[in-house]
């Protein structure tokens, strides 16, 4: 009897990726997605391998029954703007837009296209829906970082340098301009700790450079390198003068760490964009995006570099290491 009914599991396992298949084989569906970094940038990588393995998940096949235009904006407003007009006169069934830069070109070009935006921040306030629950018109999407993760920053930098007095906040407001906001928030929460945070706003390498270089005059300082395509961008600017004047750093980026940086706290940016294959799969199937709630990051991770804590001089208690997700020694 067992026998029988597990034979009969595994000829329905057999048949479901045929039924899928079948399920989407009316006409060829039509998904563009525009990213804000760099197409060889290993956090593209990451994220559209887990966006392909979530849409094979799901049954759709790129060249069989769905086919996916891929386009990588980088930093560049111009590259953006041409994309968003190009994209948006191509008419594809789903949009997938990551970054808040490029939805804040998207949304105001198309109020027909649907479009799912991935690794956004604020989208109520800047106008991209009209709330989490119930996003209305052609938008929805998955979130990235929220304001209350600004103190868990601090509180992680503060863990590894007791005497911590100071920490910069660094962005570029053109591309987040949430974050001076999400700074106001925090500090007009009762404290916890005495350290001092500032916003420090960089447009350019030299920006980094300097503000780097500042901190590092001050030796009981730290810097949160905050999430933003820009930041991304000029990371091995920021790693470099950071290693230079014995700076620790911490971003809600794995790969900061990876090239250098002490430690990484934030969402798991391949399991977002992984997420984010379920809602084009909805939309697809006709669902309209304004009925799906904007979703929130499910899976965070904290990865710690011991041997960026030794060049900085930083002895990392057992108890803290337990915490982390990964070690990289």
């Amino acid at each position: 009897m067992r026998r029988r009914k597990f034979i009969s599991l595994l000829g329905g396992a057999a048949t479901w990726p045929l039924a899928a298949h079948a399920q989407h084989a009316d006409r060829m569906r039509t998904v563009s997605v525009l990213i804000g970094l760099a197409e060889n940038d290993p956090e593209t990588v990451a994220r559209l391998k887990a966006f392909r393995l979530g849409m094979r998940d799901l049954g759709w096949i790129e060249g069989r029954n769905v086919q996916i235009d891929y386009r990588f904006a980088g930093t560049n407003l111009e590259s953006t703007n041409r994309n968003v007009t190009e994209l948006v006169q191509l008419a594809p069934d789903v949009i997938v837009a990551n970054t808040t830069r490029i939805m804040a070109a998207l949304q105001p070009a198309t109020s027909v296209i649907p479009i799912v935006f991935v690794i956004v921040n604020d989208p109520v306030n800047q106008g991209f829906v009209s709330n989490l629950a119930h996003p209305g018109a052609n938008i929805t999407g998955f979130l990235f970082i929220e304001a209350d993760i600004v103190g868990k920053w601090i509180s992680l930098l503060s863990d590894v340098k007791p005497n911590l007095s100071r920490v910069a906040l660094m962005f570029n407001p053109e591309f987040v301009p949430y974050f001076d906001v999400y700074l106001r928030s925090f500090k007009a929460l009762p404290q916890q700790t005495s350290v001092e945070v500032e916003a420090v706003h960089v447009r350019s390498a030299a920006d980094v450079e300097l503000a780097v270089a500042k901190l590092g005059r001050e030796p009981d300082s730290g810097l949160i390198a905050a999430s933003d395509t820009f930041i991304l961008a000029v990371r091995g600017v920021i790693l470099k003068a950071a290693n230079q004047h014995r700076v620790p750093v911490i971003s809600p980026y794995r790969q900061f760490v990876i090239e250098g940086s002490l430690m990484s706290y934030g969402p798991d940016t391949a399991d977002i964009f992984r997420r984010t294959a379920l809602y084009v799969d909805r939309v697809l199937k006709g669902e309209p995006p304004g009925n799906l709630p904007v979703q929130a990051p499910v899976k965070f991770e904290l990865v710690v570099s011991l041997k960026t804590a030794k060049a900085l001089g930083l002895s990392l208690r057992e108890s803290f290491l337990q915490l982390a997700d990964e070690v990289i020694e």
